[in-house]
């Protein structure tokens, strides 16, 4: 027999039902569905037919859907809230990325740079690892912030509309942050790392939206590769003969 609870599980990602509540009401329904094809066997009938009857019992799949569909404690915060699963949330990933990225730059200018007017110079030793994480996690962020909104996006089977409306926001925030440094104002003081938003010259809009593409392709790529994936799987089991009596 085919998984009998395949269709109800998509049928309630796309639902907006959690994953993790899916998963536990699946389990629980093939556990009652083992005990129910157990009794159709104690009772005579063979494995087909037991199998056949025990689903009836169970139920019918729309019936199994209104029971988790209806009770909003069972949605994700994706079906509830979808602007601030793509809106806030990635925004406030991003933001908290950014200021770990300068965070690291401040400490790495006073514990390996403190006579430098600037952290911008050349360095060596274990300066260029320390430096480079910080530096990994500014360029790298909005693409794994972006990652983290397609896997949400895949995890409830969403179109591409709310996946976008998180992405775009992102991509041109990336595109046009910068770090700001502060020199101290007398030697011996600590310098200032800050960061904000320097919006481009009209030479500099096509730099900046080719820059936007490139992230939304990084992006978005996996997520659009996943649903040709699943596309043609579904494709493929549709037209592929099954064997008598699956």
């Amino acid at each position: 027999m085919k998984k009998p609870f395949h269709e109800l599980h998509e049928r309630l990602l796309r639902a907006g039902v959690a994953p993790r509540h899916v998963r536990r009401y699946l389990a629980e329904l093939s556990d009652h569905l083992a005990d129910l094809i157990a009794e159709e066997q104690l009772a005579g009938h063979n494995r087909a037919d037991a199998e056949s009857a025990a689903l009836l019992r169970l139920g019918s799949s729309d019936d199994l859907a209104r029971a988790m569909i209806g009770q909003r404690q069972f949605q994700a915060w994706s079906a509830r809230a979808p602007w601030a699963t793509f809106g806030l949330g990635p925004l406030a990933l991003l933001v908290a990325a950014y200021f770990l990225a300068c965070l690291i730059l401040w400490s790495g200018w006073q514990i390996f740079l403190p006579l430098s007017r600037t952290p911008f110079v050349r360095i060596d030793g274990i300066a260029v690892l320390f430096f480079g994480v910080g530096r990994s996690i500014y360029f790298a962020a909005p693409i794994l912030v972006g990652w983290v909104i397609v896997l949400i996006a895949a995890r409830q089977r969403l179109k591409l509309l709310w996946p976008i409306a998180g992405l775009v926001p992102i991509a041109f925030i990336a595109s046009m942050a910068r770090v700001h440094v502060t020199r101290p104002s007398v030697p011996g003081a600590a310098g200032h790392v800050s960061m904000g938003l320097s919006f481009p010259t009209i030479q500099g809009v096509f730099f900046t939206l080719l820059y936007v593409l490139v992230i939304l392709s990084l992006t978005l790529l996996p997520y659009l590769l996943w649903r040709l994936l699943r596309a043609l799987a579904h494709a493929w089991s549709t037209v592929r003969p099954h064997p008598a009596g699956s």
